[in-house]
C-alpha cells in the first residue's frame, strides 16, 4: 500500500517529490551558482548560473560557463556533506587547501569600498576572519581588538583578492576541523589555485553580487558527484 501510495505521488508531482529528496538549502533554491570541477583534484571550475520559479520547477540557464580558480589541492567533501562521498574521495579538514563539495546559502556581499547592495559588509582594518580551531571565534567574522593577536586567523583588510566578494554560509564544525572561511573572492591572476574558496574575475564576481543580492544557493562539485544528484540540478 505504501509503494503504491508513493508511486502516485511521484505520477501526480514529479517536481516536488524530487525537490523533497534535494540537499538542503538546494531542494528549496530559486537561485544556484553551479561550481563544477572535472576531477577531485582540480584547481579551476567551470561556474555558472541557473534560476528556476519555484522549487518544482526546471532549472534554467542565467549565464555563461566562466573559469575559476579552486583549491591548491583539489576538492573535498565537506563534513557536512560527507556521507555524499564515495570511497577514496577525500573529505575536507581545516588547512588542507581543498575546497568543500556540498551545497551552500551564499551570503553577504563584501569589499574594501563602499557599496548601496543590500547587506554588505565593508573590510575595514583590524577585521579577521577566524580559522584557528582552539578559539570559539572559528570560522567568524570578527576584529583583532576582539580576539587579539595570538589566534590564527585571515586578516581581510590586508588581502587584495578580497576587495570584492561574497560570503559562503559555511557550516562550522570546531570538532571536526570542518574548514572555515570559505568565500568567493577576486581571482589574483597569477594565482594557481586557492586555500578552500572559489576565486572569479572581478568582472564576473560583480555579475555574481547582484545575481546573489535576492538570495542564491552554491554547489561545489567534482563532475564524477553530478549523477548523484540527478534531479536537483541543472
Amino acid at each position: 500500500m505504501r509503494a503504491t501510495l508513493v508511486a502516485f505521488i511521484l505520477l501526480i508531482a514529479p517536481g516536488a517529490a524530487v525537490a523533497q529528496t534535494c540537499p538542503v538549502p538546494l531542494a528549496d533554491a530559486r537561485k544556484l551558482v553551479l561550481v563544477t570541477a572535472d576531477t577531485m583534484t582540480s584547481t579551476t571550475a567551470s561556474v555558472q548560473h541557473f534560476t528556476r520559479a519555484s522549487p518544482s520547477a526546471p532549472w534554467t540557464t542565467d549565464s555563461a560557463p566562466v573559469s575559476a580558480l579552486i583549491g591548491y589541492k583539489g576538492v573535498g567533501w565537506s563534513h557536512a556533506f560527507r556521507s555524499f562521498a564515495q570511497k577514496g574521495e577525500p573529505i575536507k579538514v581545516d588547512g588542507d587547501k581543498k575546497v568543500p563539495a556540498g551545497f551552500y546559502t551564499i551570503g553577504r556581499p563584501f569589499g574594501f569600498g563602499p557599496s548601496q547592495r543590500p547587506g554588505y559588509m565593508r573590510i575595514v582594518g583590524g577585521m579577521t576572519c577566524v580559522d584557528d580551531v582552539r578559539s570559539p571565534a572559528y570560522n567568524t567574522i570578527t576584529s583583532r581588538a576582539q580576539v587579539g593577536w595570538q589566534v590564527s586567523g585571515e586578516n581581510m583588510w590586508r588581502v587584495p583578492q578580497y576587495r570584492r566578494g561574497l560570503l559562503v554560509e559555511y557550516p562550522t564544525n570546531r570538532a571536526a576541523r570542518a574548514g572555515s572561511c570559505i568565500f568567493i573572492h577576486v581571482r589574483r591572476i597569477d594565482a594557481k589555485g586557492t586555500a578552500g574558496c572559489v576565486a572569479l574575475p572581478e568582472p564576473q564576481l560583480e555579475t555574481l553580487q547582484d545575481f546573489a543580492q535576492s538570495g542564491a544557493v552554491l554547489a561545489v562539485l567534482p563532475r564524477q558527484a553530478l549523477e548523484r544528484f540527478k534531479g536537483c540540478l541543472p
